[in-house]
Formats: C-alpha cells, structure tokens, sequence
C-alpha cells in the first residue's frame, strides 16, 4: 500500500475515533468542538485526509465500512449515510475555516 495512503487514512482514523467517540453528546457539538479547539492548520488538513477518503479508489462499501468502524455515530438516527455524513463534515470544516480564529 501507498505510504501516502497510509498516512492519510491513519490522521482519518486518528479525526473520527477521536472527535466521533462514545462520549460525546452529538456529532454536530464533537464536531463543532473540534471546529474552535484545533488551528486553521489542522482544519485544513483533515478537510485534505476526508476528501482523500471520498476521492480514493477504495469502493463506495469500503469507504462507509472505514467510516463506521472509526465512529460511534449511529448513521440511521441522524437519517445519513456514511458518504453523505463525511461530505457534510467536510462542508462545516470549510466553513470553520472562515470562522476559525486559531493560527
């Protein structure tokens, strides 16, 4: 496998089992935590990890089944898929981005 690859699902794993773990109260305040805890810097690069995931060559079941076992997100309750879950966060990071205050 691709050392850049590698790299990139690794930081993956790293965002989403840290942000989207058990202890959380939603998915939308761990994400909106992470949005004002981390600088622009690491906003930056974990919108680059997520969109790599989306734009890989692994299979769309391959991608949600990533995404699923490095969550604690119960994708029926918040009415998403998995896909459509991580292009959402992507969308709200960019927007953190804007708003993010950090260096």
């Amino acid at each position: 496998m691709d050392e850049t690859y590698e790299h990139y699902l690794e930081q993956l794993e790293d965002f989403l089992g840290g942000t989207f773990h058990q202890g959380i109260i939603s998915p939308e305040q761990a994400l909106d935590d992470f949005i004002k805890e981390v600088s622009k810097e690491c906003l930056l690069s974990t919108i680059n990890d997520c969109e790599n995931l989306l734009n890989s060559s692994l299979t769309k079941q391959e991608k949600e089944t990533f995404i699923k076992n490095n969550t604690e997100v119960y994708f029926p309750a918040i009415k998403s898929t998995p896909l459509k879950w991580l292009s959402n966060l992507i969308d709200q990071m960019k927007e953190g981005v804007k708003t993010n205050k950090n260096k």
